[in-house]
């Protein structure tokens, strides 16, 4: 059997021990829903036959970012608590004080080996290492809907990986969006968490769109992603370039009900003027999601959009406003009434450092209006992700004072007006 490298560790289920019709009967056994209550996030229905509590409050925490040979590294700092990661979704226990970095991995050097052990990925692949301290519990995040197969808990395993072999563990609970694993022992050198599931497994997902408006043409691609996978990642990759370039991201409503892994989906607008391809797959974690374009002749009319399953049922809708995405509302009419520009940018420093795409003209504003000097433009441009060049742009302006704070607000509303809108709703 082949090797992984050394001191690796993943969450593996064995397909072996798979059986949906088995999985079927017991979720509507009356003894299995005693066992069974919810997890936060929204509903999936086949979820409501097996939903497993997690009563933890967990503190949702932002990752300081950097990047090491072209590989974006997340790093936190936390003392004694319970914490989730905002950008993969990972939970955390400690009694003290603990210091853990991740990034996320390419499944592809692994997935034959995985396949040869009868094994299949569940979830993201992530490099953990500790820093500082030991954790008390780690929750991995996965994307398997437990409805279908209320009997994963007993399949799904740990896998430890050295340099003389595999050992697997069991894991001590599963919820909803995560597996729960006490004492985990990480390797100074890394750590690879993830989950497997069969082929035709049911599973979360959500869905992205990225939109722009030409002259009278709306331009937008959707994507169907597996939740908490790192295929957002390969997304926004593969969308950074068209980013600069006036696309805008939404992360659009998830599908009520958990959908059929590898099916294919037909994506339908009454308005469009072209699809293409017509059809969408929903595809495993290892690999970059696959999209649909589609063009509007018209931005007057709102964008209606559904997926239909191969049984020729709606499993997805949702609309975007022309409101939203019309030059016509662009961003320079939207107004924070009785919110100072200082406050807002405080108030919502980590969504925005999280969400804003298109940092250097934000920067490019400030700079031209002597906001901003060149030592303070260049450390922002230095910075390799995004999240540090907001991070870099919010640490020179917000010290100084309204007229400033207020020019950046108004280069956000400019460039980032769909964000902007969306924070000046939830205030």
């Amino acid at each position: 059997m082949g090797q992984f490298p050394r001191d690796r560790l993943s969450l593996v289920l064995d397909l072996k021990e798979l059986s949906i019709e088995t999985s079927i009967e017991r979720a509507l056994s009356p003894a299995l829903d005693s066992n069974c209550v919810q997890e936060t996030g929204p509903i999936c229905i086949t979820d409501m036959l097996v939903l497993v509590q997690d009563s933890t409050h967990w503190l949702q925490i932002e990752p300081l970012t950097s990047t090491v040979q072209g590989v974006t590294m997340f790093r936190h700092r936390t003392p004694k608590g319970s914490y989730e990661c905002t950008v993969s979704g990972l939970r955390w226990l400690c009694e003290r004080d603990v210091i853990l970095k991740y990034h996320f991995r390419n499944w592809d050097p692994y997935s034959h080996l995985l396949k040869d052990m009868q094994y299949t990925q569940g979830g993201p692949l992530l490099d953990i290492t500790m820093e500082l301290g030991e954790l008390e519990e780690v929750h991995l995040p996965h994307f398997v809907c437990l409805g279908t197969n209320p009997s994963l808990r007993n399949e799904m395993k740990i896998l430890h990986v050295e340099e003389h072999g595999v050992s697997l563990e069991e894991v001590h609970e599963v919820t909803r969006f995560h597996a729960k694993i006490l004492h985990p022992k990480f390797s100074a050198i890394s750590v690879i968490l993830s989950y497997v599931f069969s082929w035709n497994v049911d599973v979360h997902c959500d869905v992205v769109l990225y939109m722009a408006v030409k002259k009278e043409t709306v331009i937008s691609r959707l994507y169907l992603l597996l939740r908490n996978s790192s295929q957002k990642e390969a997304v926004q990759e593969r969308e950074k370039n068209q980013m600069s370039q006036g696309y805008s991201e939404f992360l659009l409503p998830s599908p009520n009900r958990s959908l059929k892994l590898n099916s294919w989906f037909a994506f339908k607008n009454p308005h469009s003027t072209s699809i293409y391809p017509e059809k969408i797959q929903l595809l495993p974690a290892d690999t970059t999601p696959s999209c649909c374009q589609m063009i509007l002749g018209n931005t007057g009319v709102d964008i209606e959009m559904e997926l239909i399953g191969e049984d020729e049922r709606t499993v997805w809708k949702s609309v975007v406003s022309k409101d939203v995405y019309s030059n016509d509302s662009h961003p320079i009419s939207l107004t924070l009434p009785g919110i100072p520009a200082e406050e807002f940018l405080k108030k919502h420093r980590a969504i925005l450092i999280q969400g804003v795409k298109n940092t250097m003209p934000i920067a490019d504003d400030l700079s031209s209006k002597s906001m901003i000097g060149d030592e303070e433009y260049s450390r922002i441009k230095a910075e390799t992700t995004e999240q540090d060049r907001m991070r870099e742009l919010l640490r020179s302006v917000l010290p100084k004072g309204p007229e400033v704070t207020g020019a950046c607000l108004k280069a956000l509303i400019e460039h980032e007006y769909h964000l902007v809108k969306h924070l000046s709703g939830s205030r």
